[in-house]
């Protein structure tokens, strides 16, 4: 089927998003283990996701476990860290598609304050023709209602969206709307993908 629009996620496709990595590196994996069994920080996060503010929501959260403040903290302090690097060969795939004026939106679990920042660490996340980005829609992936508000917004049918995303639910949640979709395990597949539905060439996408 025709595709009008293709559609990133951009943790863990165009920027590694991988916490636990940080605190291994930082704090130590025994010490990780224990923070992450005492406090459900990805739900803290998810807060911010859904449009809390970035540094009270992960402050507030600090204080309330001060056995970890300090490294709670960080979430916030070193935040770009936390996110990184840049998955450079989706980022070529990003302004291949654009270069042959492809639409290219963004469909992401972001906060507000968070993304203001990365956007400034990272320019690709200024090329999307738009943005879906959860912490303004105050509402995020997989619930159902985040996929109707892109669907509404861009005007296009669902079957003619292309969306690549890391996680299962969210891949799930997009096909039982009718959207194309590809779960994305690395760039290499997802570069396949864009060939295979004839939005770029082989060596467009290389």
């Amino acid at each position: 089927m025709t595709v009008d629009a293709v559609i990133f996620d951009i943790g863990n496709v165009l920027i590694e998003w991988q916490p636990e990595r940080y605190y291994d590196r930082v704090a130590g994996e025994a010490r990780r283990r224990e923070m992450f069994a005492a406090v459900d920080l990805h739900a803290m996060n998810d807060r911010v996701d859904r449009g809390e503010d970035f540094t009270a929501t992960i402050y507030e959260t600090a204080e309330a476990h001060p056995a970890f403040r300090a490294e709670i903290r960080q979430w916030h302090d070193n935040w770009i860290e936390l996110a990184s690097p840049e998955i450079p060969r989706s980022v070529r795939l990003l302004r291949a598609l654009r270069a042959k004026g492809v639409p290219v939106f963004a469909l992401t679990n972001f906060g507000i304050g968070s993304f203001d920042y990365a956007a400034t660490q990272y320019p690709f996340l200024g090329e999307f023709d738009r943005r879906y980005i959860s912490g303004h829609m105050k509402v995020i992936k997989p619930d159902p209602r985040i996929y109707e508000m892109v669907e509404e917004d861009c005007g296009l049918a669902p079957g003619r969206l292309l969306f690549a995303d890391d996680r299962a639910d969210n891949i799930a949640a997009a096909a039982a709307r009718g959207w194309q979709v590809h779960h994305f395990t690395g760039p290499e597949g997802w570069a396949e993908t864009l060939v295979a539905k004839g939005l770029l060439s082989a060596a467009e996408a290389a």
